[in-house]
């Protein structure tokens, strides 16, 4: 009679987690020959930083490796459990660990939910070098970490993990895991395993070693499509025989929005939603949106997509799909104009391949007698001063007289500002 193998009691994807930097995947930007991690290792030159990206893309594990490289004490706490006691006692550990030669690395996870007074007490620490400090999260940290906080510590962008990547740590966790180099496993529908991670390898991994758990019994273990989706539970909702992947529908949200299909627009939100997309990622896609394909056609559009993405960051799942649904119909349902889009990108064009131009004098400020006396501000008309608080007057540079960089168009309120420009500047401009 066969001994019945043993389940381990450790997830597949902490037994698997690399150790060292070459057994490391993905993220060739970061670990690659020359790239900045690698480096940092390399040269046991460390600094603090905070990794941003989706979940399962590596943040913990790069932290991990960094320590465990460079010899640097590793202590390691969660932003949602931990809290400025805990920070404290850390910082007792790290002075310490200065006075006996040592690093000390605090990996904090999920940093984006500290709040300011928590951040604020790892900025003296971080600053003198008393602790590295690495923060994971998934959230941008420009809204999430305080300014003080990201001026002290670079920020290093990871990207879901490519097939390739996931198909290399797969073939790794089948051969060198104790557990799963016993059995005789096949996944027959691997792309569908790898659609289902979401470029995410712990998501991954946890679904391969649930599959194999449930059908351990069988000779061969298949895992199977049916298999797979017993497991996650999300048959016929979100996944299609081509194995759609997740990032083909945030640009058919977008697009169906901006075609004012607000039918289309809040079924692929359904779809996102019911994948388990970020609501905050959506949230935040939407305020670009309102910008770029809605702009002054519907100002208000922009005012609603910030409140939008305020109120979801605040309210959370699963009442955030609301906020978001409304948002997203408003978009939808409102007149269209790219106009300040193209016209930030043709204006950026000019500074880009013609010469930066002075500024105008009379478009210089004065503070002090000498640039008076050599022209600054001198001839300056002030608008308020003449009829409609206007005054046709030159502000671009000389070379780029009677250049236009804005074209409104006809539709929603940006029309009276067409109309209103025009009557203004009739005698230069194609209004």
């Amino acid at each position: 009679m066969t001994a019945k193998i043993k389940i381990p009691d450790v997830p597949l994807a902490e037994r698997i987690r690399p150790k060292k930097l070459d057994d490391f995947y993905g993220q060739e930007n970061l670990v690659g020959e020359g790239k900045p991690i690698r480096l940092m290792i390399e040269n046991d030159t460390l600094s603090s930083f905070i990794l941003w990206g989706p979940p399962g893309t590596g943040k913990t594990t790069l932290a991990k490796i960094i320590a465990e490289e460079t010899k640097a004490d590793f202590y390691q706490i969660n932003a949602v459990s931990s809290g400025v006691k805990d920070i404290r006692q850390i910082i007792e550990i790290a002075t310490q660990n200065k006075k006996l030669n040592r690093k000390t690395i605090l990996f904090i996870d999920e940093i984006h939910r500290f709040n300011k007074a928590q951040q604020d007490a790892l900025l003296g620490s971080v600053e003198s070098g008393l602790i590295y400090l690495i923060g994971a999260t998934t959230e941008n940290p420009s809204f999430e970490v305080i300014p003080a906080l990201r001026s002290r510590a670079r920020v290093y962008v990871l990207e879901n993990l490519s097939k390739d990547d996931l198909l290399k740590i797969l073939n790794t966790a089948l051969k060198k895991d104790e557990f799963l180099s016993q059995l005789d496993i096949e996944i027959p529908d691997v792309d569908y395993l790898l659609y289902l991670s979401g470029g995410d390898a712990r998501t991954m991994l946890s679904i391969l070693e649930a599959c194999v758990i449930q059908e351990i019994d069988k000779k061969p273990v298949k895992i199977t499509k049916d298999v797979m989706e017993n497991i996650v539970q999300k048959k016929n909702i979100i996944y299609d025989k081509a194995g759609e992947e997740h990032y083909h529908l945030i640009p058919a949200f977008i697009k169906s929005v901006r075609s004012s299909d607000p039918d289309a627009a809040v079924y692929w939100l359904a779809r996102m939603l019911e994948g388990g997309e970020d609501p905050i990622f959506i949230a935040r896609r939407l305020i670009v949106l309102a910008a770029e394909d809605i702009g002054n056609a519907s100002p208000n559009g922009l005012v609603l997509a910030e409140a939008a993405f305020s109120a979801v960051h605040k309210i959370g799942m699963p009442e955030a799909r609301i906020i978001l649904a409304q948002c997203t119909t408003y978009l939808a349902s409102c007149p269209k104009s790219n106009a300040s889009y193209a016209g930030i990108d043709k204006a950026i064009e000019a500074v880009k391949k013609k010469p930066l131009y002075p500024v105008p004098l009379h478009l210089r400020n004065a503070p002090t007698n000498l640039m008076k006396e050599i022209g600054y501000g001198k001839k300056y008309k002030y608008a308020h001063n003449y009829e409609h608080h206007f005054i046709e007057e030159d502000y671009l540079p000389d070379e780029l007289k009677g250049e236009q960089f804005y074209h409104p168009t006809d539709n929603g309120q940006e029309k009276s500002i067409k109309e209103r420009l025009k009557f203004f500047w009739k005698n230069r401009k194609k209004y």
